[in-house]
């Protein structure tokens, strides 16, 4: 039995539902897997060749724990299929999930370009009865815009209903998150489309959430904004903390603990950043601003994230004095620990800067540094946190990877130029890096 699958549930079942998942990126690759996992035959669409090929071998083109075990698992048996054609996905499936990207455009919209696309070819070729599914996340009112292209585009005059079912997926935590979620969040306009959801997720005994289609798109827009405010909000709090000596700590602690709060997305330091946060968010003021509201908090959220990480490079430079020439020991790349997501990441601003100041880096991730190194170049790339920390003047944490908070302390003293650690997210404990001979240099925690 596979730990991940529901308590309870029969892995094998005696029949599933045929369905197909247009774009094969991460949100894509995992709900058609976990989706396969519950005994369903799914066929994962995407227009990258390469990739499509690269699946069929078994080859993940991301990190995500747990992934490359299930892809394998379900191509075997036979239950999950990789291929490059619509055509052949709509024909071959009843419910139709669009995971295509929703990249921003200049002015923070969201590029709805790929949805329409695969509308208008999902149209094309539906001969029957089809429910054409939201998976990527989209502004609100984008479903209205599917059925509008399917009802212009298609060819034969048969059924189809449009819904909207936004993911809650997180990176590093995605098939436990699919298998175990806190809710499933289903937005129809029509009985049909909704039992057929209804069955497809009882088997996961998961809390439903039942609404229209508009609900449903604002829901996934409105949990990444208040999650993002969460997260600069106790950065704001940081920068108090560091003003007037308490420990930021014990402040997310004492707020944590109020059941209306909780601690969860309370953790200070260097920013939030990845595929949604930054580009939700700005789509999400975006949004409200069509639809005749001015979301003045929200810009404050974003307007934080960006100073924390200024805050930082100011923690840098008012340690180090003069950057220039200085070599800097960057341990993280990835914007989260258990990913290799370096979109968005505060270390690349961090980088990026401290290049321009004319430091000299080393840097050491454990997933992201294949991804970094296409554009990250005149950086020296290592293969430890121990062979970045050699002769370097500062020791700067960026992401909190569990096994940096593991780190053989004395033999990293001992590498080090100068016993600096300026940790950008809290990971250590400050009185017992100290005691071993470092000047530790923390978010909010100046008083200790």
């Amino acid at each position: 039995m596979n730990p991940a699958l529901p308590a309870g549930y029969k892995q094998e079942r005696k029949s599933g539902v045929n369905i197909a998942i247009v774009g094969s990126g991460y949100v894509g690759l995992v709900t058609g897997s976990c989706l396969a996992e519950l005994g369903n035959k799914v066929i994962c669409v995407d227009s990258d060749a390469k990739k499509i090929a690269a699946l069929k071998k078994g080859i993940i083109p991301i990190f995500e724990p747990g992934l490359e075990e299930l892809v394998i698992n379900n191509t075997r048996k036979k239950r999950l299929s990789f291929i490059t054609s619509i055509k052949d996905a709509v024909k071959g499936s009843e419910i139709i999930f669009i995971a295509v990207g929703t990249p921003p455009l200049e002015n923070g919209e969201a590029d709805l370009t790929g949805i329409e696309n695969v509308a208008r070819n999902i149209a094309i070729n539906m001969a029957s009865y089809r429910l054409i599914v939201e998976k990527s996340t989209v502004p609100v009112q984008t479903g209205k815009w599917v059925e509008h292209t399917i009802s212009t585009y298609i060819k034969r005059k048969v059924k189809f209903d449009v819904a909207s079912n936004p993911e809650f997926l997180r990176e590093g935590s995605a098939i436990s998150d699919f298998m175990h979620p806190d809710r499933i969040v289903i937005g129809v306009d029509s009985k049909r489309a909704g039992d057929i959801l209804v069955n497809l997720y009882k088997p996961l005994n998961a809390p439903m959430v039942i609404t229209n289609i508009k609900s449903a798109e604002l829901i996934k827009h409105a949990s990444n904004a208040f999650l993002a405010t969460k997260i600069s909000f106790i950065n704001a709090i940081s920068r108090i903390c560091d003003q007037v000596g308490a420990d930021v700590e014990e402040v997310a602690k004492g707020m944590g603990l109020d059941k209306r709060i909780g601690r969860s997305f309370l953790n200070a330091g260097a920013g939030y950043g990845g595929s949604c946060f930054p580009k939700d968010l700005d789509a999400f003021i975006n949004i409200s601003q069509n639809a005749g509201y001015n979301f003045e908090l929200l810009r404050a959220v974003k307007k934080i994230n960006q100073e924390q990480k200024r805050f930082l490079l100011k923690k840098i430079k008012d340690n180090l004095w003069i950057v220039k020439d200085k070599t800097i020991a960057v341990l993280g790349l990835a914007f989260k620990p258990d990913t290799d997501d370096i979109r968005s990441a505060p270390s690349l601003d961090l980088i990026s800067a401290l290049k321009q100041e004319g430091a000299f880096l080393r840097i050491y991730d454990p997933q992201a540094m294949k991804k970094a190194k296409e554009i990250l170049p005149d950086v020296k790339f290592c293969k430890d946190s121990y062979e970045a920390a050699r002769g370097a003047d500062c020791l700067l944490v960026v992401t909190e990877w569990n096994e940096f908070k593991e780190l053989d302390f004395a033999k990293i003293k001992k590498l080090l130029k100068r016993a600096l650690i300026i940790d950008g997210r809290n990971i250590y404990d400050p009185a017992q890096v100290r005691k071993m001979g470092f000047t530790y240099v923390a978010i909010g925690r100046k008083g200790l």
